[in-house]
């Protein structure tokens, strides 16, 4: 078992992944597509610029976040895992038709409930896919399962980003897009009805149509297990770091590296790919157990690799051709490696989270997660816009969140010797 590859070729992993991937790539290729033509022409959909509608647009996803998590959470601690799976895998089939007719029509009012929908939908699907593993998998597979999940799915962001750029070109992007989104959708309804069952592990469960009780409840389970509420953390701040990154890049490309849509592209797929390589390489040095010390090193990676980053973007100086500048290529290898320590740091925090949970608040436990991940992104954001208000530079604050994470780092290495 020296690969996890082999779990590709289980029911109890394959379905899974695939519903995973598929639906991961499906956001990604919707949003992008939508936030690349309001972006370009803005004009014919709307009279809001287009430097509101970005920000818009990501509140309008995130939000669920906020509003249902500790619901979803409840449910899926309540009910078979694998069809409540089946259940979110058709409200993402009639989302994608209603986000086709959205584009056919110009209607921005139906794209954004779309946006909505798919915020709800991956709200639903969190706290079952990462609840689920631990049910169909051995402990000494929990390590590869999620390598296998976390590199998946950031390879489905890149290529749903990618598709959805290129669609926006056409003329007809919109609809070609929805098109393909609701074969994706139907995909991973197939997908999702070969995953075996995951049935409740208690039904004594009260289920809450007040929001805030459900979130609340689910913040105090997890805060019950030290460790766990410490990985929760230390996951949300990996989030806050690469939501941040991700959300810069295009006008770090354009205002410091002065490069294009195809450099965004390049540092985009480098960290993605950085990601996935550090997921996997996570797997062959843990050999299958949780290893706290890779979490540490992770974290001091990052610190010192994205230190490195931002002070080579604040002393970039442009050249005239941006692929023969010397530190255009120490920018590409630092983001490649804050992506490459990033994957070995979040692995087994996913790992250490779902072995350490009460198995009947697992869910529930996630959704906590889930919440506090979606609460460091927005503190992230605003952080970021108020900096910005101040006069501080991108690099400037590549440079502080490294600092900041060199503390995590250090508050991290101390925890974990206690486990």
């Amino acid at each position: 078992m020296s690969s996890p590859l082999y779990l590709l070729k289980t029911q109890r992993f394959a379905p899974l992944f695939t519903t995973q991937f598929l639906g991961a790539f499906n956001d990604n290729l919707f949003k992008n597509t939508l936030a690349v033509i309001l972006t370009f022409h803005a004009g014919k959909w709307t009279t809001l610029s287009p430097s509101l509608l970005a920000p818009l647009i990501g509140a309008l996803f995130i939000l669920p976040f906020f509003l249902f998590s500790g619901m979803a959470g409840e449910l899926a601690d309540k009910y078979d895992k694998a069809r409540l799976t089946r259940i979110v895998k058709l409200l993402e089939f009639f989302l994608m038709a209603l986000a086709t007719a959205g584009f056919m029509f110009h209607s921005l009012e139906l794209l954004f409930s779309v946006i909505f929908g798919l915020g709800v939908h991956s709200t639903l699907f969190g706290p079952i896919k990462y609840s689920i593993l631990p049910q169909h998998m051995h402990e000494n597979e929990l390590i590869s399962a999620n390598a296998l999940i976390e590199s998946g799915t950031f390879a489905a962001i890149l290529l749903g980003t990618l598709s959805g750029g290129i669609l926006s070109t056409y003329a007809n992007g919109g609809i070609l897009a929805g098109g393909a989104a609701m074969i994706l959708a139907a995909m991973g309804y197939q997908a999702s009805r070969h995953i075996p069952n995951a049935p409740s592990l208690t039904n004594d469960i009260s289920l809450s149509l007040n929001p805030i009780t459900p979130t609340l409840h689910s913040i105090t389970h997890a805060r019950k297990n030290p460790v766990v509420f410490a990985s929760i953390l230390s996951i949300s701040w990996f989030w806050l770091y690469g939501a941040l990154l991700l959300t810069q890049l295009p006008p770090f490309v354009k205002i410091t590296l002065a490069g294009n849509e195809t450099t965004v592209t390049l540092l985009l797929a480098l960290f993605t790919i950085g990601i996935g390589a550090g997921s996997m390489l996570c797997n062959l040095l843990s050999n299958h157990t949780i290893r706290p010390s890779l979490i540490a090193v992770g974290a001091i990676g990052m610190a010192l690799v994205g230190i490195d980053f931002g002070l080579t973007a604040q002393h970039f100086q442009t050249a005239n051709s941006l692929y023969s500048n010397l530190s255009f290529w120490h920018i590409l290898i630092d983001l490649t490696l804050i992506g490459v320590f990033g994957g070995l740091y979040s692995v087994p925090l996913y790992a250490l989270m779902q072995m350490l949970s009460d198995p009947v608040f697992r869910s529930r436990i996630i959704a906590a997660n889930n919440i506090l991940n979606a609460l460091f992104m927005v503190a992230g954001a605003v952080i970021t816009i108020l900096l910005l208000n101040q006069g501080w530079s991108i690099p400037d604050i590549f440079l502080t969140m490294a600092l900041c994470t060199a503390v995590v780092a250090g508050v991290i290495s101390f925890k974990l010797r206690k486990i």
